[in-house]
């Protein structure tokens, strides 16, 4: 085996320097960088977990909360608003909420939420400005009603406007054209002002509260108390489970006095008329309809009334938002007249065989006083006084009656007071005396100032339910309910009574006959072929005749019409006024009143004879069951025992 030849050399192969994974200068170089690094990120985790455990420990912990648990409002629905049969008037619908959830609203944010979902942005900016008082937790609800658009909007941004909540919620469904919705009534979010009145105390910004009609006088009992679920969240707001849940509790139905049927016909008997209707029990106060014309849409004002819409009512000069039924104080005209004749009557000023003649007007106190009819009514007595309606009779007896006693029973039939019906904002109407003329005008009655009382006019104004409860009052011999609308309270109904000598009654109420009953009388279009009605038509002039003459608003100051009627005449069932406005003669307001108790009694026989039917068909059945021939149990016998062998 031949060997590689050997190197002799003494110098050895040793590198100049050492590889460098043996340098030491390496990997100091190395252990500084990680060293410092570490001491940095300690650092920095030491200074942040400073500001979570020591400087601001309580605000960190609100802020993690919210960013797993939240509070989602349950909003409670308001109670059903029934008729007297059980009929819903007003009920609720589903529908979706969008409430902005204030602790993690931005303010960058509000802009594009506005354009999505076509809201204002000004009103969105102020709306959240107005709740920076109040405490973190209370969301602000930005929109109600959310259309389909509403929704996909919220839906498919809930990643970039996570303060975006949607809830359920279920609103109002009011009568459809306005039916009924000046005694309805509507909701809205409450308002500053009421916010500082002591009737709202115990409610909140962003509460919904009653703001009109029946909605606000029973706000309490309709208004449940709303509910509110806890949810946890992920970081996109996603919901991943429901940790806790307080049930919202409904408000209460609540059931009116009022007869859909009746408020139907009522209704459309106004159509295309501006005026009032009001009808109402003269035995228990019931109001079984009521309508003010022109009305408006309540469901308008069940989110939050746009404002096109709400300047449309406003601008609109016949004021749709005043209940006249409640509110237009307005002369009564001849309607009047039943009650000077009363006044006459109970003081003895006059007696019912009292005559005076009429050649078209009469002198009194330096003025000479006309009557409707120029060419005179001849010589009358009380009875036909009122079937004509003839102005010299009263111009007459309410000159010698007095303003002060005309007013006294004026007043005690209730008016120039409130009626107390459960509405809101009811007004009172005047009924002239010595004593308010001194107490408004510092200023004597002066005797010259009577007739114009005596036939309805001068200072004298009522409203339709005034007038209603009034005539309703003579009506039942000098029991004066006082009107409702809720049919629970007839029970605690305490009237207001006064003896009235039933004769002077029945001689007003048999002339009241006559205006419907007998040829010459006013108020023939009011007769019904199937029960005795008794009525009043008057006119009621807003300017006089002379100021009318050559004016351009003469066609804004015609005569209001009046009718006012009850029936049966002698024991009273329903009592109805119509006010017309600028109808100019009473026999136009009749047709009005006439179609309301055509519905009544028409409504009644219907119930009666279905009554009667089912009556019929029990007894039949009963009396079937009667003539049945029970079969007769038959007990079995023993057996006869077998002959025994002898």
């Amino acid at each position: 085996m031949i060997l590689p030849p050997v190197d002799h050399s003494p110098e050895l192969q040793v590198p100049g320097k050492p590889p460098l994974r043996d340098d030491t200068r390496f990997a100091a170089g190395k252990i500084a960088i990680f060293q410092y690094a570490a001491v940095g990120i300690f650092l920095f985790l030491i200074s942040g977990f400073w500001k979570l455990q020591v400087q601001n420990p309580q605000f960190y912990d609100e802020r993690a909360q919210q960013n797993s648990i939240k509070s989602v409002p349950l909003l409670a629905p308001r109670g059903r608003i029934l008729d007297r049969d059980g009929r819903v008037i007003v009920d609720n619908h589903n529908s979706f909420t969008l409430i902005l959830a204030r602790e993690s609203v931005k303010e960058e944010h509000l802009k594009p939420i506005a354009q999505g979902l076509d809201l204002d942005y000004n009103d969105l900016a102020a709306r959240v400005r107005r709740f920076k008082s109040q405490p973190k937790y209370v969301p602000i609800v930005i929109k109600e009603e959310l259309t389909p658009a509403d929704l996909s909007f919220v839906d498919s941004h809930h990643d970039f406007f996570p303060e975006l909540v949607l809830i359920p919620a279920q609103r109002r469904l009011y009568p459809q054209n306005g039916m009924a919705a000046h005694v309805i009534g509507y909701t809205g979010e409450i308002s500053e002002e009421e916010l500082d009145a002591p009737e709202f105390a115990k409610y909140s910004q962003g509460d919904v509260i009653g703001k009109f009609g029946i909605e606000r006088e029973y706000n309490d009992t309709l208004m449940g108390v709303d509910g509110q679920r806890q949810v946890v969240v992920d970081n996109r707001g996603q919901v991943r489970q429901i940790i806790g849940n307080k049930p919202a509790i409904p408000g209460k139905d609540i059931q009116l006095s009022i007869d859909l049927d009746l408020q139907a016909v009522a209704e459309l008997a106004m159509d295309g008329r501006n005026g009032a209707v009001v009808a109402l029990d003269p035995r228990t106060g019931e109001v079984l309809a009521m309508v003010s014309r022109p009305t408006f849409d309540s469901n308008k004002f069940a989110v939050r009334i746009k404002a096109k819409d709400w300047k449309e009512i406003s601008d609109n000069p016949d004021h749709p938002m005043l209940n006249r039924a409640i509110q237009a104080q307005q002369a009564p005209g001849s309607t009047f007249k039943p009650f000077v004749a009363l006044a006459a009557l109970e003081t003895s000023t006059i007696d019912d065989k009292f005559q005076t003649h009429c050649p078209g007007g009469v002198s009194l106190y330096g003025h000479y006083y006309h009557c409707w009819e120029k060419t005179g009514h001849g010589t009358l007595s009380l009875h036909n006084g009122i079937v004509h309606s003839c102005d010299v009779y009263f111009y007459t007896i309410g000159s010698k009656t007095g303003i002060d006693n005309i007013a006294f029973y004026a007043d005690l039939a209730g008016m120039g007071h409130p009626s107390g019906i459960d509405l809101p904002h009811e007004a009172v109407g005047i009924v002239p005396s010595e004593k308010w003329k001194l107490r408004n005008y510092r200023q004597k009655w002066y005797a010259g100032e009577t007739p114009s009382v005596a036939i309805g006019q001068g200072a004298l104004t009522v409203t339709p339910l005034q007038l209603a409860r009034a005539i309703g009052g003579l009506a039942m011999g000098g029991v004066w309910h006082h009107p409702h609308l809720l049919k629970a309270m007839d029970k605690t109904d305490k009237p207001d009574v006064w003896a009235l000598n039933p004769d002077n009654v029945r001689g007003v109420v048999d002339g009241m006959f006559g205006v419907v009953n007998e040829g010459g009388g006013t108020g023939g279009r009011a007769r019904l072929p199937f029960v005795d009605v008794c009525g009043k038509t008057g006119s009621a002039q807003l300017a006089s005749n002379e100021y009318l003459k050559g004016s351009a608003a003469g066609r804004n100051l015609k005569d209001n019409a009046w009718f006012e009627g009850f029936a049966p005449c002698h024991a009273p069932e329903i009592v109805v006024v119509a006010l017309y406005d600028h109808g100019e003669h009473g026999q136009f307001a009749a047709p009005i009143v006439k179609d309301v108790m055509t519905a009544y009694f028409q409504k009644k026989m219907r119930l009666d004879a279905e009554a009667k039917k089912r009556e019929a068909t029990v007894a039949s059945r009963m009396a079937a069951l009667g003539n049945m021939v029970l079969p007769v149990a038959t007990v079995p016998q023993p057996a006869a025992p077998a002959p025994q062998q002898q």
